[in-house]
């Protein structure tokens, strides 16, 4: 009986675990492609495929105002070199705000650039670009935005590698008003992509393929009348003007303690190869004012 009930409960846990997984056919629709994009295996996995007469691409159903978005990506794997794989959220128009990973390709055996950039109010020029500490393509990682009002924090393996501030108070634009939806991409880029655009894309490695699994948003997603229903608090809605980020998880507050500092700071040190504050040449009237911050 003990070992009927331990095997019940497995199968119980196993189904919540089944449950609780974001699908990916309720929570995205493929907008691009021409079938090249699939969600296979009931919805727990979505590929993204490019070919010469085409990429793909995919959003979220949900457009969000702060939270914490988690995905795991498997890149283009062999000779990347002009594709691009782009996973980052938007709002719309010539005012936009954006945050961006894109993961640059490369030549077999060299390694791909994971460019960063956070745009606000349409204006961005904030790019911070790193090499990985593993290999992207071999298995899956996971990607992870948080996002809330003080601050927007990259992650790679839930290790912290950029942390965009909110300086309004200095004069500087932070995103917090316009709700954003997830996107992803693969696509061509080879006229700048790898090494400046001086390596092109190799078809006949085509198509390439990019794949997306394990998806979570805990977050503040927009309904009806422009509220927001923020993470656990399932049905309850916020109207603008109410209790800004009412249900909200913890991500709502969260910062960078010392320890997750000084571990930014390492893969800065390590990993970063380019960085927009060290770059006066860059911006022609010169570094941003939050590089001095």
């Amino acid at each position: 009986m003990a070992r009927m009930a331990v095997s019940v409960l497995a199968i119980l846990l196993a189904s919540c675990a089944v449950a609780a997984a974001a699908s990916f056919d309720k929570e995205f629709d493929i907008t691009w492609g021409d079938g090249r994009g699939k969600i296979l295996n009931n919805g727990q996995l979505l590929t993204l495929g490019l070919d010469k007469t085409s990429g793909s691409g995919f959003q979220s159903k949900h457009e969000y105002l702060f939270g914490k978005i988690d995905m795991q990506l498997k890149l283009v794997a062999g000779n990347s070199a002009g594709t691009v794989t782009a996973y980052y959220l938007s709002s719309m128009g010539a005012t936009h705000d954006e945050i961006d990973f894109e993961f640059l390709g490369n030549e077999t055996g060299q390694p791909y650039t994971l460019h960063t950039n956070v745009f606000t109010q349409g204006q961005g020029q904030r790019e911070q670009q790193f090499r990985l500490w593993f290999d992207p393509t071999k298995d899956f990682h996971t990607y992870s935005i948080l996002w809330n009002p003080k601050h927007i924090i990259l992650m790679v393996d839930d290790m912290p590698i950029r942390d965009f501030r909110n300086l309004e108070g200095k004069g500087i634009a932070f995103p917090k008003n316009q709700p954003m939806r997830l996107y992803s991409s693969l696509w061509n880029a080879d006229d700048w992509a790898t090494q400046g655009g001086r390596v092109k894309t190799d078809w006949s490695h085509a198509p390439f393929s990019a794949s997306y699994r394990a998806f979570k948003a805990d977050a503040c997603v927009v309904v009806a009348g422009g509220r927001t229903r923020c993470g656990a608090s399932i049905g309850k809605e916020a109207a603008p003007g109410g209790t800004a980020g009412a249900g909200a998880g913890e991500w709502y507050n969260q910062e960078l303690d010392l320890t997750r500092q000084q571990r930014m700071r390492w893969v800065q040190s390590n990993y970063m190869i380019y960085n927009y504050c060290t770059d006066p040449k860059r911006v022609a009237q010169g570094l941003p004012a939050e590089c001095s911050m």
